[in-house]
């Protein structure tokens, strides 16, 4: 064993900051001289060879000594979870495969040392080891979970239960292509992972190319995980009872030569031959499960293997290191030490990594170039005459009809189904997927749209179709919506920082809190218009409120030419007076706001309202005003994310960044009276634009809590949210109060 700066063998450059060589593994002058991934066809020569097997388990320490010294060279990560795959993860890339999401963010420093020794990095600067330890944890650098700005990675990586979604939508847009997805035994308690396969399955059969790999290593987080008791049958059983008809299932322990004690055991405390045999049986049983899905059978590979195997730690205890883990530290020296490789097997992995697949992930996954989309062309929308009452979600239906017809990959998801929130035309055109052919419920199995009752499995699929360059847009009740926010923020905040352009990430959240009066508070939740403002300030989120069925026409029109943003429109169910034009609503959603009634007076107070069905008690306000001499003027907020000051947002940071504000005189010339009232019937930080720039008399009323009421108006008068409180506040105002 020697330090990196001993070493008097010929170094690859890329192994500058290797702390530790080790001596020549046995037999490396017979299994290591030809790299056994084939440089023509991407995967190995002969996966039943020795050589291939040893040449994998090159590649498996390899990683896992990256891994740990990544982290220990900030004394911060996670190294344990992804060293328990270390050999699945060798074996996929060797069979030829890459395009690898995974549901563990806590995996991440595996997945850089992949990038790593496959080339990928270098397209961020990092070319050595001594770089990647700079880089990691680092602003724009390897940051602690997968995100959208590293090379090579298909999808971002954070709460749990997500990384299958980036998998099946990967698995629809790309038929020919194998989606292997990591998920921990840890995660896998999360409800989704499971019922997400499963609906998806049921909806596209035939869609078997992604491969769920589970790592199976007993432990969670911070204790073992509530899977750890199960038996190899009983966790055979669970997935087939899911779905899948392909279980396969490759334990260490049968090949545990050491004695260790328990069900979970780490291979790399196998004698020789046992990690051979170990390393063998890995790679035959997953080229057996890659073409059992491939070719048309749901299929799931398990890796039962110890957490921390290889490591500086066994169990939990190898899952996060602290400050005294640097790598000064007796216990990382110990596990670098015994994990150091020759010179000359780096160089065989590195030349292996950058052949396998057809060359490194940052040029051949499929998230490395741009999607073709079909061309939409010229929609058609339907201008509705002023003062006409119409269904803001149906004339989008309509579009989105057309959408679907033109792209035949668009993809519509709801959890509550369309028929509930006004959008049936959307069932009529698209027809919902199911395997029961029904015309009474416009169902059979080749349909676009997606029905789940889950708003995660709703989001997540939708999510992943924009990520991976497709059209799709995820429909749900504004209420509840905020159950499938989770892995739409996550995409979100990775399109503001990805590398290349994609669809937008389109919603639209129906059924507002003010239009549930019957059903109570459950139904009444417009907080997710908080978490959505909050948003706002990254850069790339744009909610819309469109007052009407024009304008809600002109958003979506908006919201397809878009690219790498987050885009919900908030429209309601209910028939509402049209206040725009279509000319007004397209300048309305491009400009942030427009004026939908003007009332002269010896003073004029300004309404500046979020929302469509509040506006009802507000022009019954300016009414009242009038006929006391008093002037208004409603300003309809559709795009409240244009009102800010530039320096208020960080759009600058994005990669495709959007810096389009309205201006302080446009600013000025729509808001200029004696006093503003803002107006929403949801969250109040929806109007943070206009309490950080206008500076005159003001105040700002909005929802406040759900309650059973028998109509709309009632829910707005417990809200205090009436005509008669707007003209009390504008009198206060006026007077000075």
């Amino acid at each position: 064993m020697t330090l990196a700066q001993d070493a008097t063998t010929q170094i690859p450059a890329f192994c500058e900051g290797i702390q530790y060589f080790g001596d020549p593994w046995p037999e490396f002058e017979q299994l290591g001289q030809t790299p056994a991934v084939d440089v023509s066809t991407g995967k190995l020569t002969d996966p039943s060879s020795r050589a291939a097997a040893y040449q994998t388990l090159l590649y498996a320490d390899a990683l896992r000594y990256l891994v740990l010294q990544m982290t220990a060279s900030k004394a911060s990560g996670h190294p344990g979870g992804f060293a328990s795959q270390a050999e699945a993860y060798a074996a996929l890339v060797y069979l030829g495969h890459k395009n690898i999401p995974t549901e563990v963010g806590h995996h991440a420093p595996g997945f850089y040392a992949a990038m790593f020794l496959d080339g990928s990095l270098a397209g961020m600067g990092i070319h050595t080891v001594a770089d990647l330890r700079a880089r990691f944890r680092e602003r724009e650098g390897l940051l602690g979970h997968l995100s959208g700005y590293i090379p090579g990675l298909l999808a971002p990586a954070g709460p749990l239960g997500q990384g299958q979604h980036f998998a099946m939508a990967g698995a629809l847009l790309y038929p020919d292509c194998l989606f292997p997805v990591t998920i921990g035994d840890g995660g896998l308690g999360e409800p989704y992972v499971m019922s997400s396969m499963l609906h998806f399955h049921t909806a596209f059969p035939q869609r078997t190319n992604f491969l769920p790999v589970l790592v199976w290593n007993g432990y969670s987080q911070e204790h073992h995980s509530m899977v750890s008791t199960a038996s190899n049958a009983q966790m055979t059983e669970y997935w087939r009872g899911n779905g899948f008809a392909e279980v396969v299932l490759v334990d260490a322990k049968e090949f545990d030569d050491a004695e260790q004690p328990g069900p979970y055991v780490d291979s790399t405390l196998f004698s020789w031959e046992g990690r051979i045999r170990f390393a063998q049986r890995v790679l035959t049983e997953m080229e057996r499960a890659i073409q059992s899905a491939m070719g048309g059978t749901l299929t799931v590979f398990i890796l039962k293997q110890l957490k921390g195997s290889g490591v500086h730690a066994k169990g939990s205890k190898s899952h996060n290191l602290y400050g005294h883990h640097t790598l000064d530290n007796p216990d990382i020296v110990a596990a670098l030490q015994a994990r150091a490789l020759a010179p000359a097997a780096w160089a065989l992995v590195r030349q292996n990594c950058e052949r396998a697949a057809g060359g490194p992930a940052a040029k051949v996954v499929v998230t490395e170039s741009i999607r073709p989309l079909p061309e939409l062309g010229s929609l058609t929308l339907t201008e509705f005459p002023l003062g006409d009452k119409q269904v803001s979600t149906t004339a989008m239906g309509a579009m989105v009809v057309q959408v679907g017809q033109k792209d035949p990959a668009f993809l519509v998801s709801n959890a509550d189904g369309n028929e509930a929130s006004g959008i049936a035309n959307i069932n009529q055109g698209l027809k919902v997927i199911h395997p029961t052919v029904d015309p009474l419920y416009n169902q059979q199995p080749q349909g676009q749209v997606y029905e789940p009752l889950s708003e995660d499995a709703c989001a997540g699929l939708t999510a992943g179709l924009a990520l991976l360059g497709g059209r799709a847009l995820w429909c749900s009740y504004e209420s509840f919506a905020i159950n499938g926010l989770p892995i739409w923020q996550t995409v979100t905040q990775a399109m503001a920082e990805l590398r290349r352009p994609t669809p937008s990430l389109i919603a639209l959240y129906t059924a507002g809190a003010l239009e549930q009066g019957r059903n109570g508070w459950t139904h009444q939740r417009p907080e997710i218009e908080a978490y959505l403002a909050a948003m706002m300030r990254n850069g790339n989120v744009f909610p819309l409120f469109p007052p009407d069925a024009n304008c809600t026409q002109a958003a979506y029109e908006w919201a397809l030419g878009t690219c790498n943003k987050g885009i919900p429109i908030i429209a309601s169910k209910t028939p509402l007076p049209i206040r725009t034009t279509l000319k007004q609503a397209r300048q309305a959603v491009e400009q942030g706001c427009t004026v939908l009634q003007e009332l002269p007076g010896s003073q004029t107070v300004v309404f500046a309202v979020v929302g469509d069905m509040i506006l009802l008690p507000v022009f019954e306000a300016a009414e009242q005003l009038n006929a006391q001499g008093i002037g208004s003027r409603i300003v309809s907020v559709v795009n409240p994310r244009r009102l800010y000051r530039p320096e208020d947002v960080a759009w600058a940071t994005c990669a495709q960044p959007d810096g389009t504000f309205l201006a302080e005189a446009a600013f000025r010339d729509l808001f200029a009276g004696d006093a503003l009232i803002g107006v929403t019937g949801g969250a109040s930080l929806m109007l943070e634009p206009l309490m950080l720039r206008y500076a005159g008399r003001r105040d700002f009323l909005s929802w406040k809590r759900g309650e059973t009421t028998a109509t709309p108006a009632e829910l707005m008068g417990f809200n205090g949210l009436t005509a008669q409180a707007f003209v009390q506040r504008a009198q206060q105002l006026l007077g000075g109060g």
